[in-house]
């Protein structure tokens, strides 16, 4: 009888069990190291005092009540996020939507808005003497709802977080083989029975992909937040390093985030499920359904969508920047910043997808304990607030590596830990599509595992591989923290020159460097998009 297959082996024709290459576990075992290290620095940070103030500040009546605060916070935006993205990506995949492309686009640019700067905005727009109050006091309102607080975090990183989804789930839809929905439709399933007994189970791995990084996302969101006062962990743990000389207790804090994305990472296993559908080879795409009657409503759907998490933000901006020139703001020179961020956040996104990429096979492929352990693992980089992950590399390069110390290497390493899991949640969906015949009968041709993986797999899981270098590429533009404090000197790049700018309270002087990163990785987006249109 033979053994089921490990994390080591997969089950292939005949019975027999297929080794995983050891190509394939070194640069698994290097990303899972790289991925530990921060960690690493936490642990040694948080046992400086002892257990017994780790029991302090773990059984602390407010760090349980921030606990549960967050726990809520990433519950409520990862549903919302996926309440709105799933009828987005279908309306802009499948459907004849009218100018489906321009959406899909709009769709999707919510994500290079960075969270401190859509805080800004919903404060500025939706706050109480805000622009919105503004315009309502001829009508007799005084005042509006309180926007600060929990309704207006949820609001922010919903509106900026759910793309994650849109994309994940879009680029499932547009690789998936239509036939197993013909095939319901032609046994008598009506249009909506087929979409949720077929098409949807299907989705789940991408769907869970997605939902994952917005959860992660709103566990570790600091600008948000502390914009709109909610006390979270990452505020928490900021306010610990800013506030207290002894950094032990914010060490403490960030374990404890680490431990709830733990939790996050086991319930999102357990929802998973199998998780496996493979693609057609021959890419046939799906028939184009007729909205009908419906067009207006999702067009309507849409617009709104557009409206709050694009239009208004860019909308705001405008303002302040025809505000600022008015009075006499100059404009200063951006294309160095602008330069900066481009070269940076493409080096980062080139790094993260081959470091992805051995990890996404061996977790779709060689399925069992170990390569499941070994993606789980990285994405608990990416629950770690920016302040965090760049303090604990500031520490390993000041006293292990001095020689990478303030080089952009470090930086984009930096890059890479923290979103990893972009790249490996897309790329692993793009993996699930390819049908594994294919790659067997390259391999029963003569080619090794790495021309196979690079000429068969590569090729043919594209789309999730490009959307994992944008996702990387867009967050990579707007990230904060880490290129403050782990940037070579004088690096300045467009996200640091509209917090410079936004910590002194010079809204007009930050508009234009946001307006300028907006419409810079808009052109990545545009293009992964048109690239899936002519696919």
């Amino acid at each position: 009888m033979t053994a089921p297959p490990t994390g080591l082996t997969e089950r292939v024709r005949g019975g027999r069990a297929r080794r995983a290459p050891v190509l394939l576990w070194v640069p698994a075992a290097v990303v899972v190291a790289a991925m530990l290290l921060p960690l690493a620095y936490l642990a040694v940070r948080s046992l400086e005092g002892g257990w017994q103030e780790v029991a302090e500040v773990v059984l602390d009546g407010e760090t349980l009540a921030v606990l549960g605060r967050s726990a809520l916070l990433a519950a409520t935006v990862t549903a919302a996020s996926v309440a709105i993205a799933v009828p987005l990506a279908w309306l802009t995949a499948r459907t004849d939507l009218p100018g489906r492309t321009a959406w899909a686009v709009l769709a999707a640019l919510p994500l290079v808005v960075p969270s401190y700067v859509g805080g800004f905005v919903l404060v500025s727009t939706l706050g109480p003497r805000g622009m919105l109050q503004g315009f309502l006091e001829p009508l007799g309102v005084e005042r509006l709802p309180e926007i600060y607080g929990f309704p207006g975090a949820a609001l922010a990183l919903t509106l900026f977080t759910y793309p994650y989804v849109f994309l994940t789930v879009r680029g499932a839809l547009r690789g998936m083989d239509p036939a197993m929905e013909e095939a319901a439709r032609s046994l008598g399933s009506g249009g909506w029975e087929t979409f949720f007994r077929v098409t949807l189970p299907q989705l789940r791995p991408a769907i869970m992909a997605g939902a994952l990084l917005v959860a992660l996302y709103a566990l570790s969101d600091f600008g948000a937040v502390s914009l709109l006062q909610y006390d979270s962990f990452s505020a928490e743990i900021y306010l610990q390093y800013r506030s207290a000389f002894d950094r032990t207790p914010a060490a403490i804090l960030a374990l404890m985030l680490v431990a709830l994305t733990i939790a996050v990472l086991l319930v999102e296993g357990r929802t998973r499920g199998r998780g496996r559908y493979h693609g057609s080879t021959a890419a046939r795409p799906a028939a184009t359904v007729a909205l009908g009657r419906w067009r207006w409503p999702a067009l309507l759907f849409c617009g709104g969508v557009v409206v709050l998490a694009l239009a208004a933000p860019v909308g705001v901006l405008v303002f302040w920047l025809v505000r600022g020139l008015a009075e006499g703001e100059p404009l200063r020179p951006l294309w160095t910043a602008a330069w900066s961020s481009v070269y940076a956040s493409g080096l980062a996104a080139g790094v993260t997808v081959l470091a992805a990429f051995p990890v996404a096979i061996l977790s779709v492929r060689y399925r069992g304990k170990a390569s499941g352990l070994v993606e789980r693992t990285t994405y608990l980089g990416y629950a770690l607030p920016g302040i965090v992950l760049a303090l604990s590399l500031v520490f390993f390069g000041a006293n292990y590596a001095p020689w990478a110390y303030q080089t952009l290497g470090l930086l984009v390493f930096a890059y890479a830990i923290h979103f990893l899991p972009q790249a490996v949640g897309a790329v692993r969906s793009g993996l699930l599509q390819v049908r594994p015949s294919v790659e067997e009968a390259a391999r029963g041709l003569g080619r090794g595992p790495l021309r196979v993986a690079a000429t068969v797999t590569a090729p043919l899981a594209s789309a999730g591989i490009t959307a994992g270098a944008a996702l990387v590429f867009l967050t990579t533009m707007k990230e904060l923290p880490a290129t403050l404090l782990l940037g070579p000197t004088g690096f300045e790049t467009l996200a640091t020159r509209i917090w410079s700018a936004t910590s002194e309270a010079f809204f007009a002087r930050a508009a234009a460097p946001a307006l300028l990163l907006i419409a810079l990785s808009a052109v990545p987006m545009y293009l992964v998009v048109i690239r899936e249109r002519a696919k």
